[in-house]
């Protein structure tokens, strides 16, 4: 394969000329992290690809400025038999080049400083790491032993060896570190808590919070507390699991809401939303509602949205197009009257007061963000 043009090509696509990722982008092997990966077809399903079998596919995919999934559910791309069909969520990826830029440039990293990257995956940011600062600087850190050993060793194949960790990041992350660069996303309170706690005074932290697209970067001064910021940036991540796959969906739940009539029917103000694919009022969501689990689906142009919570409540929004939704509700909360505030907010102000907010984190692990009046504390008990 000539992977060497390809990479490069990637690299002029992902930076800037002067960028000093440039090089550690057009030089890794990116293919030889990702030998295998999971693809939807046309009916929605889980498909098998095997990068060796089709070296031109797999040159095209490793390439590209996209995220390939390398475990769905309990099952990782390398141990499936070719015609498998997991089930579950994506539990590991290889993030997309751009991004994995984007969170370094946002870690403030440079030489000589120590490096935890948190969610190894399939190690792309843990080799552009190695390549830029040398491998004694960087150590990658993930819950799942088999992908920290299979990356370890790939990484070694091309010439990087980093210290590799196995461990429940929400639980323990052994070591302390003056930068920390998070592909996973990170729950306000105990979860955040440990990672904080690994990381040294006056280091700079970079990730995203669960359940939301917002990029927080902070300082740690010496009170503990991180300082810093909401990014005026946004990415997608997984978040942080403990065991061997994320727990059940709601499904009784999301059952219950395809279905039945809630206990408040009314008209929405505004057209159904995938709210998962709309990142900011998804964001903005899980500030209000912390905890909302989210659905959709389409037929011809009838567009209905889920809502759903542990504590029971549940929304259904369903229209023709743009028309205005029938919307069902029960539980405690009411879902969808949350979500339409928010809208509300959008439109009258014209943003969100998320992007460029205020953050402090104290090490407790909850989040305090703040713009001008407007406040809020995510992850307190």
């Amino acid at each position: 394969m000539d992977w060497e043009n390809k990479a490069h090509a990637l690299a002029d696509q992902v930076t800037d000329p002067d960028s000093r990722w440039l090089a550690p982008v057009a030089r890794v092997a990116r293919h030889q992290l990702v030998p295998r990966w999971w693809d939807v077809d046309d009916s929605e399903r889980w498909v098998l690809r095997d990068g060796p079998s089709d070296p031109e596919a797999w040159a095209e995919a490793a390439y590209a400025d996209r995220s390939l999934i390398t475990r769905v559910g309990t099952l990782h791309a390398d141990r499936a038999e070719p015609d498998a069909q997991p089930e579950g969520q994506p539990t590991s990826s290889a993030t997309l080049p751009s991004l994995i830029v984007r969170m370094l440039r946002h870690g403030r990293l440079g030489e000589g400083l120590s490096l935890l990257d948190l969610g190894t995956g399939a190690g792309g940011l843990t080799a552009y790491a190695c390549h830029r600062f040398g491998d004694a600087y960087v150590t990658s850190l993930d819950v799942d032993a088999y992908l920290v050993s299979v990356a370890g060793e790939r990484l070694a194949s091309m010439g990087y060896h980093p210290k590799m960790i196995t461990a429940d990041a929400t639980e323990h992350v052994p070591g302390s570190y003056e930068r920390i660069v998070s592909t996973v996303a990170l729950s306000p309170g105990p979860g955040l808590r440990a990672v904080l706690g690994a990381l040294e005074l006056g280091g700079r932290i970079a990730t995203t919070l669960a359940r939301t697209s917002l990029i927080i970067t902070g300082w740690k001064h010496p009170n503990g507390d991180v300082v810093g910021q909401v990014e005026r940036d946004m990415a997608g991540f997984m978040i942080t699991r403990s065991g061997d796959d994320y727990p059940p969906a709601l499904a009784e739940l999301f059952a219950l809401a395809h279905d039945a009539d809630g206990e408040q029917t009314s008209t929405g103000r505004y057209p159904v939303v995938d709210v998962a694919n709309a990142w900011e009022l998804r964001s903005m969501l899980e500030v209000a509602a912390p905890g909302v689990e989210l659905g959709y689906a389409t037929s011809g142009r009838q567009r209905t949205a889920y809502l759903v919570h542990s504590d029971g409540s549940w929304a259904r929004a369903s229209a023709h197009w743009t028309d205005p939704p029938e919307v069902h509700q029960s539980g405690p909360q009411r879902l969808w009257d949350a979500l339409e505030r928010i809208r509300n907010r959008l439109n009258a102000e014209g943003a969100l007061p998320l992007l460029g907010a205020q953050v402090r984190i104290t090490p407790d692990g909850v989040c305090h963000l703040s713009r001008g009046r407007w406040h809020v504390s995510m992850g307190a008990l």
